[in-house]
């Protein structure tokens, strides 16, 4: 194994890679993210960023990932309790935890979540070295829980998906086929895992814009 790949390769070069490139990142879209913050504030009630719960990060540590709001204050909670919400909630879950039709979704929320505008903060969870640009899912607790019952034979790919840290793109959301159910995408991000590399990520870098102008890689 060389320094191009593998755990050597996360230590040095990626984070290398991951500091220079959010930095950069941060700066180009610092812009675009004053107006989204001032554009999310006169859509709808609530704080700029997402309040939702902390995500499963490497080694199953949680962490705060930072999102752009793009649903209605409290819509996580919502979903989960509001009794009006319990058959939305068994869809949400049936359907690896996504709705395509989704009435928490603010009006603005639809633009940048197709985008995944919504995604541009978490390039501050990269510098802070709890994610990387690229990478598996970062999963809410519960969702990696209830779906791990589901698909049980999952559960050693799962392990090693969290042995590296999340991304903010990677393999499957640039693949065309973000709309996968669990079972396939954990072995997607497991398959990543296996052979994660310099020119892997870099291939997955460039195809990532494509994928936030068409909204393919949305979720």
């Amino acid at each position: 194994m060389n320094c191009f790949n593998g755990e050597k390769y996360d230590k040095t070069i990626k984070r290398y890679i991951d500091i220079l490139g959010s930095s950069v990142l941060l700066i180009i879209f610092s812009p675009l993210c004053l107006l989204l913050s001032l554009a999310i504030k006169l859509d709808s009630s609530g704080p700029v960023f997402a309040d939702t719960p902390e995500r499963i990060g490497k080694g199953g540590k949680l962490f705060k990932m930072l999102k752009f709001r793009s649903m209605i204050e409290n819509a996580h909670q919502m979903l989960r309790r509001d009794p009006r919400m319990k058959s939305l909630y068994e869809q949400y879950k049936k359907n690896s935890y996504k709705l395509k039709e989704d009435p928490r979704v603010t009006t603005l929320g639809r633009f940048i979540r197709k985008h995944s505008f919504d995604e541009i903060p978490q390039l501050v969870n990269v510098l802070k070295g709890e994610m990387s640009l690229v990478g598996p899912r970062a999963y809410y607790p519960d969702e990696l829980s209830n779906q791990q019952k589901k698909y049980p034979d999952t559960r050693e790919l799962v392990k090693k998906v969290l042995s590296i840290k999340p991304g903010i793109t990677g393999y499957w959301q640039v693949s065309g086929r973000s709309e996968v159910n669990f079972d396939k995408r954990i072995a997607m991000d497991a398959d990543y895992v296996d052979n994660r590399s310099l020119w892997y990520d870099i291939k997955i870098l460039i195809k990532t814009p494509f994928a936030m102008i068409s909204g393919k890689g949305a979720v």
